[in-house]
């Protein structure tokens, strides 16, 4: 298994993004600054239930985009509640989603962003039992990008890659 070593800035990266798109929904301002550029914040969707991530995973993976770009796409995958208060993860022998429903009373992890990172993990090309690439290399990091900025919106992209660079995760 390849050595992980930019886990830990890829996971703030993303913290910093989900922190920005929260305090949008909570203020009602959806236009942030960010390397000089103003951005309006597109809507994040947010999930009821497991049933609802299972039908947006599948949704996502039947977009002709994903299918076209990603082989793997064309594999099933099942979504599953993960008990406890760690963060969502991908299975990958068994193709699942595990997410987190509710910790601290709230349920954070019931999100775009989180889902679209699993996803990316689901989508990671070649044989799944090879892991060729880190977990959170640089091809991961360019597929997260990717379904980001074609599925939530090309701001939501921008401010992605902004954070991930500020965070000195690298992509590609």
């Amino acid at each position: 298994m390849t050595r992980d070593s930019q886990r830990s800035r890829v996971y703030d990266a993303e913290h910093q993004v989900r922190t920005m798109f929260d305090r949008a929904d909570e203020r009602g301002l959806r236009t942030v600054e960010i390397l000089g550029s103003t951005v309006t914040l597109p809507i994040e969707r947010r999930f009821a239930s497991l049933d609802s991530v299972q039908s947006y995973v599948d949704g996502v993976l039947t977009l002709s985009r994903v299918r076209a770009e990603w082989p793997r796409a064309a594999v099933p995958v099942r979504v599953r509640a993960r008990s406890g208060a760690g963060a969502a993860h991908y299975e990958v022998d068994t193709a699942t989603i595990a997410v987190p429903l509710h910790v601290r009373g709230r349920a954070w992890a019931l999100r775009e962003m989180v889902v679209l990172h699993e996803i990316a993990h689901h989508l990671e090309p070649g044989d799944p039992d090879d892991h060729c690439e880190p977990a959170h290399g640089g091809a991961f990091v360019d597929r997260y990008l990717t379904l980001v900025s074609e599925i939530i919106g090309a701001e939501a992209g921008f401010v992605l890659r902004a954070a991930m660079h500020s965070c000195g995760a690298r992509v590609g």
